[in-house]
């Protein structure tokens, strides 16, 4: 397996490449959050270890800023974030930019080889910090919804119904399934609200574009659709 450790100390790096050398992997380093992000996606990297503080003594940018460039060139390779900032928020940042997993310093090797081992099984699945369907963009960290240049206000279960659409692009999905994973387990009303709330989403994030992105699948349920997809049921 081959991975790209981002590290601009140089004693750090050693003891992770050194690591995982032993670990069976082949291993390239960078000091330079410019030269992280563009190796990112020029090369077939089966993992990426990035330290969250790049450049300290040279302009350049951070480890937040190098995942977020990866993923918005299309960039899916598991990501390990590394870094003494511990904070919440610094976690959190961390994860919303793309990253797969954040480990704090200082860490035992053992642990980190068993995170690189297990992100390696995870594979390189997309998993857009930001989704999207045709020109409609869904954003889960900051909770906003927009299409094209116009952003478009939800309602907090309008927003959950759309984003669990979303992250099940071209799939149909039956009214129960959508109440279970958008209502509580406290719920137990109609399934058919979903329809109510269909027809709301429709209005605010359709209609006014002349678009038809949520369609209905006759005695089944709902789907956001897929761009490959043709206009067959709606």
């Amino acid at each position: 397996m081959r991975i790209l450790v981002v590290e601009d100390s140089a004693k750090m790096a050693g003891l992770l490449k050194k690591g995982l050398e032993r670990d069976g992997h082949a291993v390239d380093v960078t000091g330079s959050g410019d030269e992280a992000a563009w190796m990112a996606v020029e090369n077939d990297y089966d993992a990426i270890v990035l330290d969250v503080i790049l450049d300290a003594s040279r302009p350049g940018i951070d480890g937040f800023e190098v995942c977020r460039r990866a993923r918005q060139a299309g960039c899916w390779t598991p990501v390990l974030m590394v870094t003494a900032r511990d904070a919440v928020q610094d976690r959190v940042h961390g994860l919303d930019t793309g990253a797969d997993d954040y480990l704090a310093k200082p860490f035992s090797l053992q642990e980190f080889l068993a995170r690189v081992r297990a992100l390696i099984r995870r594979g390189a699945v997309p998993r857009p910090a930001v989704l999207r369907a045709g020109d409609l963009a869904l954003d889960p960290a900051t909770h906003r919804v927009w299409r094209g240049d116009t952003e478009i206000s939800l309602t907090r279960t309008e927003f959950a119904l759309l984003e669990y659409f979303m992250r099940h692009r071209g799939e149909v999905l039956s009214r129960l399934r959508l109440v279970r994973h958008v209502w509580d387990a406290a719920y137990d009303g109609d399934p058919r609200i979903v329809n109510v709330y269909v027809r709301t989403l429709r209005e605010k994030i359709d209609r006014p574009f002349g678009q038809a992105t949520i369609q209905t699948v006759r005695g089944v349920g709902y789907r956001v659709r897929d761009d490959s997809q043709g206009p067959d049921a709606d």
